[in-house]
């Protein structure tokens, strides 16, 4: 039984507060095997409380082709919430007052986080900075002055605790406002070379993970956190990211969400600035400071932070239509990758089958060349890598 054998709901009904036994089970049924969010969801609307799902879980594996299924034991979730207590975390689950609005939008949202620091900074309005662990000292500089601006403007900068680009926002931003995505469990300090700054961030900013407490992160997390980074923020924010990156994982999640992707563009030798260029070909805004990431952001409940900046001299084009040409991107990614097998097909042949302008879906091509998903065999035929 996995997430895949269930359907999401395109909405989720408001759960009632749970009572501290409710609370317990709903943990307990979160972190039993072969348990995601999309199940959790749905056996939620199914039985109604995390109880009644947990007495179904075994039939409903047996159902799936799983025998001999056993719920996370009590036990675990015991040793998590101590561990928790000795960490100075709290819960927050989907339906709290606390858990932030724009990522309960998505359908994929954590039903808990636990979290550590100042919980006011999830009621604020806050704008995703990511960008390269090898990041170059001009780029570590545009970090910190972005983080700092914006984050005295009113902003919650968020991003991953990475080493570089990520690890410079944070710094930069922590006197005013700053939010950890971790990919472990929060009580994890990773990297250990970020361990002081985590910490610092506990103290005067926030640090939230989706994962069980003490849980060391591994490969698989870091899509998951980036989905929660890109889901929490109105947009998010590039700054120097390679062509196959965490990063630009981050920025489509932003943009299958509908929300804002801006980059910073760089030297089109320097491999650090291919995905920004990448991103702002494709439809990303472009920045060049703070002012231009606050003149396309839309107000929050009508007051939008101001920057105590001069304003841009430059006449910015429609904000309406801001990332749509990267949204269609996204979009003919998926479309190419669904038409193409194993079985290599001529590119012209392809486009054809497309319907789409040579023009539009050369690059897209490239990019999924580049990112390892297609294969390019002699002659010029395609394939889906395998």
């Amino acid at each position: 039984m996995t997430d895949r054998d269930y359907t999401p709901s395109s909405t989720h009904p408001p759960l009632p507060p749970p009572s501290e036994d409710e609370q317990f089970a709903r943990l307990r049924l979160l972190r039993s095997r072969r348990v995601g969010v999309a199940t959790y969801n749905r056996l939620m609307a199914e039985h109604g409380t995390a109880q009644n799902a947990l007495a179904a879980l075994p039939q409903v594996a047996r159902a799936a082709g799983v025998s001999s299924y056993e719920a996370c034991p009590e036990g675990v979730i015991r040793a998590e919430l101590q561990a928790a207590r000795a960490a100075g975390a709290r819960l927050v689950e989907r339906g709290d007052a606390l858990y932030p609005a724009l990522l309960a939008e998505r359908e994929d949202a954590p039903p808990f986080m636990w979290v550590v620091g100042d919980t006011d900074i999830l009621t604020r309005p806050m704008i995703s900075l990511v960008g390269a662990r090898n990041a170059s000292s001009l780029g570590l500089r545009m970090a910190r002055t972005l983080a700092q601006d914006l984050s005295k403007a009113g902003y919650v900068v968020v991003s991953g605790l990475a080493r570089g680009i990520d690890a410079a926002a944070h710094a930069a931003a922590l006197p005013h406002g700053t939010l950890a995505v971790q990919a472990g469990g929060v009580d994890i300090l990773y990297p250990a070379e970020n361990a002081a700054l985590a910490r610092d961030i506990g103290q005067n900013g926030l640090r939230v993970s989706e994962q069980p407490m003490g849980l060391n992160p591994i490969a698989r997390h870091f899509p998951a956190r980036n989905r929660i980074i890109a889901g929490l923020s109105q947009a998010t924010l590039v700054v120097e990211a390679a062509a196959k990156s965490g990063s630009l994982i981050t920025a489509r999640d932003a943009v299958d969400q509908g929300r804002d992707v801006l980059a910073v563009p760089g030297h089109p030798f320097d491999a650090r600035a291919s995905g920004c260029n990448m991103l702002i070909r494709d439809g990303a805004t472009l920045i060049r400071n703070a002012s231009d990431v606050i003149d396309m952001l839309t107000p929050v409940d009508g007051n939008a932070p101001k920057l105590p900046l001069p304003p841009t001299p430059q006449t910015r084009s429609a904000p309406k239509k801001r990332g749509s040409a990267l949204r269609e991107a996204a979009k003919l990614h998926k479309t190419i990758l669904s038409r193409l097998g194993p079985s290599p097909i001529a590119e012209d042949q392809l486009i054809r089958d497309l319907r789409a302008a040579p023009a539009s879906v050369t690059p897209v091509l490239i990019d999924l060349e580049l990112d390892g998903q297609i294969t390019r065999s002699a002659g010029g035929l395609l394939s889906r890598s395998v």
